[in-house]
């Protein structure tokens, strides 16, 4: 089984792209300890080095849904600002949402296409009137419809008839595609700061939490008097 997982620093400050850098290697090794495999699709760095806007990782494996909904929703690092020395703030959030790639293409044969003559009313003279020469073509996977009487011939309208199923099924598979699209920049303003489903803190001492500013240990001189 694979899902997709999408996590952004939506707009939040450059700490966020920072945040969400250090959570992407905490869930990378919460897998390892699930067995299951980690993919980095697609990556979005941010404005200094080892940060990320957004990355969308394919985690595969046994229990691959179950996992990812153990990452999904708003995660939070507590860490000092690694940027800005002297901010109190030391919560920074990231969402996460499981999300679409792709869509799958409609397959056209054929064989999936009931194809019945049938008659139009209208102008067209007697041949139109009395022969059945139009066309209604019905795809039975998608229940598209299309009814063509252009031309005075069965097997022209015919042609016609599966020329325009094709089509309309490429333009809805592209419309499903851009769906999709759409949906997955929806997440990055979907952040709501606060209220995380998980809580991940830094080591004070650890290699990702930059050294604090040490206060002066040496005394100052008196003033002059």
């Amino acid at each position: 089984m694979s899902v997709h997982l999408l996590l952004s620093a939506g707009r939040g400050p450059q700490e966020c792209a920072w945040a969400l850098a250090r959570l992407l290697g905490r869930l990378e090794a919460d897998a390892v300890r699930h067995r299951l495999e980690i993919h980095r699709v697609e990556t979005f760095p941010g404005d200094r080095p080892e940060t990320y806007r957004s990355v969308l990782i394919r985690i595969d494996g046994t229990g691959a849904e179950e996992f990812a909904g153990t990452w999904t929703g708003t995660l939070c690092l507590q860490a000092p600002s690694p940027y800005r020395a002297g901010v109190g703030r030391k919560n920074w959030y990231v969402i996460a949402r499981p999300c679409r790639v792709d869509t799958p293409r409609t397959p056209f044969v054929e064989a999936d296409v009931d194809v019945v003559a049938c008659r139009t009313g209208g102008p067209g003279g007697q041949h139109r009137n009395k022969a059945s020469t139009a066309v209604r073509a019905t795809h039975r996977p998608t229940g598209l419809v299309v009814v063509v009487d252009t031309e005075r011939q069965f097997s022209l309208n015919r042609r016609i008839a599966l020329r325009l199923l094709r089509e309309r099924i490429a333009q809805g598979d592209e419309a499903a595609g851009r769906a999709v699209t759409a949906a997955r920049r929806r997440v990055h303003d979907e952040l709501v700061r606060g209220d995380p489903i998980r809580v991940e803190r830094l080591d004070p001492s650890g290699p990702d939490v930059p050294p604090q500013r040490r206060r002066r240990t040496t005394p100052r001189p008196d003033p002059p008097r």
